[in-house]
């Protein structure tokens, strides 16, 4: 509940999408912005360039990782519902990764569209079976006061630490979110996110709490265990459904980065087709989309579980979002006082939360977390390297 509200409530949709450029989010459009502010101290203008390029080098990893275990694990629960056809799980998941960037081409608008009566639904599935539980163990509720973890931090200190890098599976689709706005702008996000996904989502962990302290062998899956006997494969289609739509949030995210890229000089200029008469952020990218079709099916094939899959998605994100945090800093340090001062002492903490959850997830380093980092560094050396080829031409002509 706290890592939600203060990383993704407060930071992401009040703060973070205030911070546009030119109508286009992500962390490409804030180190442009970050840029701006920093020209007085040329070192620190630098630092922002860095960071901010790595950070999408990093948000790329997270774009492939995304589709990849989303989808996975949501199929993963046909092998709770009827093991034998376990061994259809990777075949079935790629069919349908397949067609997910086969669908693409038809922007952002009409897809959206066609996914929205599935979105609602899901979120209010969600609901439902969250309060319901919640109905028959409401003591669960007490863990809102922040003081059980903070006392489980303090008597277990390192089972507290591993435990971040779960619980920092909660947050991951934060930095997607503000990717994302330049295909629909601030306020639809947050009319989304404050009136519908995150009650749906609080209520729904909450439901898995209540249902662990009634049955602790339901640990091993507390999400299909909340679905009543006859309902697990309606679930099971509802939950592939619904990760196929979260995918398409990181794949729209990683079509705008691409864009901004292009825009400040990391990449050439790349074919890129308008989809939406209305809102230019809608693009279509078709080399990034094939490229992340083929990138995600190999993860799938390399990987082979949404569990394995895990321990390569934390790292990328948290250091993404602690990057979002850094250069929100430098933004707000070019504010007047009395607003500065307000963001800093709420920024600050965020950012120990988040660097304590890039920790965590780091302690996964050899059992996958390797993989976005190399991915990361891949990408940053390629945009980099075309920046500052580009300059050396322009310089000779």
């Amino acid at each position: 509940f706290w890592a939600v509200t203060l990383v993704i409530s407060l930071k992401y949709v009040w703060i973070v999408l205030r911070h546009d450029n030119e109508g286009e989010g992500g962390v490409l459009a804030l180190t442009a912005l970050a840029h701006r502010a920093a020209q007085g101290s040329p070192r620190l203008a630098r630092v922002v360039i860095v960071l901010g390029v790595f950070a999408a080098a990093l948000f790329y990893g997270d774009a492939i990782i995304t589709p990849a275990i989303s989808v996975l694990s949501a199929v993963e629960g046909v092998a709770l519902a009827a093991p034998t056809l376990s061994h259809w799980v990777i075949p079935v998941t790629l069919g349908i990764l397949f067609g997910l960037f086969l669908v693409q081409r038809h922007g952002t608008g009409r897809v959206g569209g066609s996914f929205g009566p599935v979105t609602l639904l899901w979120f209010l599935t969600l609901a439902v079976l969250g309060v319901a539980s919640i109905a028959q163990t409401p003591e669960v509720l007490w863990a809102l006061d922040p003081r059980h973890a903070l006392r489980f931090a303090a008597e277990q200190p390192q089972a507290a630490f591993v435990l971040m890098a779960a619980v920092f599976l909660a947050l991951t689709g934060g930095e997607a979110l503000y990717a994302d706005m330049g295909h629909f702008g601030p306020w639809p996000v947050r009319v989304a996110w404050y009136g519908l996904v995150c009650p749906a989502l609080l209520l729904n962990y909450f439901g898995q709490g209540a249902l662990v302290m009634r049955d602790p062998s339901a640990a091993a899956n507390p999400f299909y265990a909340l679905a009543p006997d006859g309902l697990l494969w309606p679930l099971v289609a509802l939950a592939t459904a619904a990760t196929v739509i979260a995918s398409q949030a990181t794949i729209s995210g990683a079509y705008s980065i691409t864009l901004q890229a292009s825009r400040l000089g990391f990449l050439p200029r790349i074919r890129r087709m308008h989809t939406s008469d209305t809102e230019r952020g809608q693009i279509y990218v078709p080399a990034i989309n094939w490229a992340m079709l083929v990138a995600v099916l190999l993860l799938v094939l390399a990987f082979g579980s949404s569990g394995a899959l895990a321990a390569a998605y934390g790292i990328a994100v948290s250091g993404t979002m602690i990057v979002t945090t850094l250069l929100t800093l430098v933004i707000a340090t070019r504010r007047p006082a009395r607003g500065r001062n307000w963001l800093l002492a709420f920024l600050l903490p965020v950012l120990l939360l988040e660097c304590v959850f890039f920790a965590s997830n780091a302690t996964k380093f050899l059992h996958g977390g390797w993989f976005p980092l190399a991915l990361g560094a891949a990408i940053f050396v390629l945009l980099t390297t075309w920046r500052r080829g580009s300059s050396l031409i322009a310089r000779e002509r």
